[in-house]
């Protein structure tokens, strides 16, 4: 299998201070990869240079063959072949405009209508893609009145829209009450299964949000790389203790995580 992403001794500085410090990591094609890590580890920033919006200080970074900084290699041209769904993005939609829209755009890698001529095709493939995700019934709605797991949803059909061969979801499940968090690990376990869906990297903090089908697994503290490889070996109660300083205990259960803190005294 041939990368996807390839971060070769990555640091990104800013201040004097390491936001990530001397990352080496690697995402084969077809694998689909969680970033776990506290608060201030560096988890969005790798995402950033995995979307290639943010360049290394240091290091190579390769997204989809295309070494980023390189003569010759076209941001312009890479970006449509990622997907990216998360705050950040949430941010950039028109509130006014409707679900259909806001997915529709990202054909044209626009966040806003504007004279544009959609396809039957991209109309098709809008409806298809908010239909995987529980959202049909909300397609006239406007982005602004959706509630945050609504928002998400559309978001992660947006980013599928373009048929990307990199999909970055960052803490898709942040926000959400127990019951969309479920709906959406659930969907998002299925695209994560779909062996014709893309190579994918999720951050988040808590392992109870990864969805069955997702194979590795990267610990972040501090900037630094504490573990790195298929869950079954790395998501450990001993790497996930020393990745947020304190005594947890991991446990899988059929084919999802939990993980909880040993009691005191």
């Amino acid at each position: 299998m041939s990368d996807v992403l390839e971060l070769l001794d990555v640091s990104v500085v800013r201040d004097g201070r390491a936001l990530v410090d001397d990352v080496s990591w690697a995402v084969k094609e077809g694998e689909r990869w969680v970033i776990l890590g506290p608060n201030g580890a560096g988890k969005t920033t790798l995402l950033n240079i995995a979307s290639s919006y943010l360049f290394p200080t240091t290091g190579t970074a390769s997204i989809l063959g295309e070494q980023l900084g390189k003569p010759g290699t076209d941001v312009f041209e890479l970006r449509p072949r990622i997907g990216m769904a998360g705050a950040a993005m949430a941010e950039k939609m028109p509130k006014r405009q409707t679900v259909l829209q806001v997915v529709l755009t990202a054909a044209y890698g626009m966040t806003a209508t504007w004279h544009e001529d959609y396809e039957e095709v991209d109309e098709q493939r809008a409806r298809a893609f908010l239909d995987r995700l529980g959202m049909t019934e909300f397609l006239d709605r406007k982005f602004g009145t959706l509630s945050e797991g609504e928002r998400k949803r559309t978001l992660i059909a947006r980013a599928m829209m373009t048929d990307p061969e990199l999909l970055l979801l960052d803490e898709p499940a942040a926000g959400l009450d127990l019951g969309g968090r479920e709906d959406l690990v659930r969907r998002l376990g299925r695209l994560a299964k779909d062996p014709y869906a893309p190579s994918m990297v999720m951050v988040t903090h808590h392992v109870e949000e990864i969805a069955p089908g997702f194979t590795h697994v990267l610990m972040i503290r501090q900037g630094k790389v504490l573990a790195a490889g298929p869950m079954e070996t790395e998501l450990s109660s001993r790497n996930l203790s020393l990745c947020f300083g304190l005594p947890l205990v991991v446990e899988q259960r059929g084919n999802r995580w939990t993980a909880q803190g040993l009691p005191l005294g």
